[in-house]
């Protein structure tokens, strides 16, 4: 029976996991593949820590060097995590002339364009469907499923911690600061819970997908990022009312003509989507993408976006699609990034300023006459009118909370109008604008 033998770098959460299922689920993977899985060696730092696994048969060692130039080892399963050592080690696995599986997001969306040529001049597979939604196979779907699309939109929640903390504080009416501890304490966000909360987690997923989707190469850095840091419990209560829940979402679209993609879209940001949708209905932990095609229109994945079972169920489905081209169809598999490498193209980012969507306003004002006219003149002067408008009861420093749901402008036109409200003496704090997207099914 043919048998692809492989390396695991790192013992982790989740490398735990991915050893769990290569070895009591080694017959059922044989099963299905007509085809042999064998985990043959593990690297990691810290080698006395009972896992609960037999690792009999499996060589340990703390070299993770080791293992990515030894001659026993056909693919290399990379979950150190982080930039560094992490590209090095793929790029060397690479080299030997091993397959890589990995669930990095980060390292993806930073030295992606670096290492998918490695592998495609060697005729090798770079497989990461664990990087972006953890057990759910939404970049299976876009590679695969739906190839034959041209793809209109992806819509995301991807990242749990931020969900978790929305879903808490809308539930609870809690504030977002006594949330996090919640969330921290939980295991569920970091001690700095930076990268989460202020959206970089989802600017790299995002980033990858909008890359598969549109043919285009992975533009991280350009990806347009607000967090939920700002968001207070009066603002979910007010979307509520007014028929909306707020999610973080990753948003990318397409903008071109007669069918050539010409810009991509790409945008992070704390969201309003109406509470009937199927988007809104994703609670605490989990994920979801919508992808919506020309001929499928709209598809919706779910399920958890991260922990030690869904993300490893996710890695080793990427060593079994490897195992059944292996040795020598491996070419007959899609490619990684859903285009053949040569046709993958440097498309411009949309700049943020061009976005068109509805805006949620919250501002602070004082509770004297002739406030709102004059808030509602700046907009007007910029070509933004209103859908709706809430003054909500006076503080006990006399300030009054107002909410605005606009129609559709440019955010160029939302950011000049904005600028000058804030300006306005009645105007207490910085003005909160939240997006509003209404093509989330």
């Amino acid at each position: 029976m043919v048998e692809l033998r492989v390396g695991l770098l790192g013992l982790g959460t989740i490398g735990t996991g991915v050893a769990r299922i290569l070895i009591e689920q080694k017959e059922l993977i044989s099963r299905r593949l007509g085809k042999r899985v064998t985990l043959v060696a593990a690297a990691d730092r810290d080698l006395t820590r009972d896992r609960g696994l037999d690792f009999s048969g499996v060589r340990l060692c703390d070299d993770a060097n080791a293992i990515v130039t030894a001659d026993d080892i056909d693919l290399v399963v990379e979950l150190i995590g982080g930039y560094e050592p992490a590209r090095t080690f793929v790029a060397a696995a690479l080299a030997s002339g091993k397959h890589v599986v990995t669930a990095n997001k980060a390292l993806i969306a930073k030295h992606g364009e670096e290492l998918f040529p490695l592998a495609a001049e060697k005729g090798l597979q770079i497989g990461f469907e664990a990087a972006v939604g953890g057990g759910i196979p939404c970049m299976k779907a876009l590679r695969e499923g739906l190839a034959a699309n041209a793809i209109d939109s992806v819509y995301g929640i991807l990242n749990g911690t931020c969900n978790f903390i929305l879903t808490k504080m809308e539930n609870e009416g809690a504030n977002y600061a006594d949330v996090l501890k919640e969330a921290q304490a939980l295991g569920y966000a970091e001690a700095d819970p930076t990268f989460d909360v202020e959206g970089i987690d989802t600017a790299q997923k995002l980033s990858i997908l909008a890359a598969m989707a549109f043919g285009s190469k992975i533009r991280f850095e350009e990806v347009f990022t607000e967090g939920i840091s700002r968001i207070t419990a009066a603002d979910i209560q007010a979307a509520h009312e007014m028929g909306y829940r707020i999610k973080l979402l990753g948003i990318a679209k397409p903008h071109g003509a007669n069918g050539q993609v010409d810009a991509v879209e790409m945008r992070v940001h704390p969201t309003l989507v109406s509470l009937s949708s199927q988007m809104a209905q994703v609670s605490d932990s989990y994920n979801a993408v919508q992808i919506s095609g020309d001929f499928v229109e709209h598809t919706m994945y779910f399920g958890r976006g991260a922990g030690e079972r869904p993300t490893a169920s996710a890695v080793v489905a990427d060593i079994m699609d490897i195992t059944s081209g292996f040795p020598g169809g491996i070419t007959h598999l899609a490619p990684p990034m859903g285009f053949v490498e040569s046709s993958r193209r440097e498309m411009p980012t949309m700049p943020m300023a061009d976005a068109l969507c509805e805006y949620y306003i919250r501002l602070m004002v004082q509770d004297q006459p002739g406030v709102i006219a004059a808030v509602t003149s700046i907009l007007a002067d910029h070509r933004i009118s209103l859908e709706a408008l809430i003054q909500k009861e006076r503080h006990a420093s006399h300030n009054v909370p107002i909410v605005m749901l606009t129609h559709e402008t440019t955010e160029g036109n939302m950011q000049a109008a904005i600028s000058r409200i804030t300006a306005l003496d009645a105007v207490q704090e910085d003005a909160l604008i939240l997006r509003k997207e209404s093509a989330v099914v």
